[in-house]
């Protein structure tokens, strides 16, 4: 998880892109930082969907087999 620290610095590179007031170095910074971030955010999404469970009206588990082969892949 990014920490809050790291979070804030990503939002202040993020204006600066968008302000053209940007270093190769910051550039640089920022890829890395958001690369982290999209890696957080797609292990945590991933993580979501395998505790997902689909009921139909009718009680009935109708979970894609896909989700559960993820799930028992662990």
């Amino acid at each position: 998880m990014l920490d809050d620290q790291k979070l804030k610095r990503l939002n202040q590179l993020a204006k600066l892109k968008r302000e053209d007031k940007i270093s190769e170095t910051e550039l640089k910074e920022l890829a890395g930082l958001r690369e982290e971030y999209l890696s957080n955010f797609r292990n945590t999404f991933k993580n979501q969907i395998k505790n997902t469970k689909v009921i139909d009206p009718e009680g009935k588990d109708v979970t894609p087999d896909k989700i559960k082969a993820l799930r028992n892949k662990k």
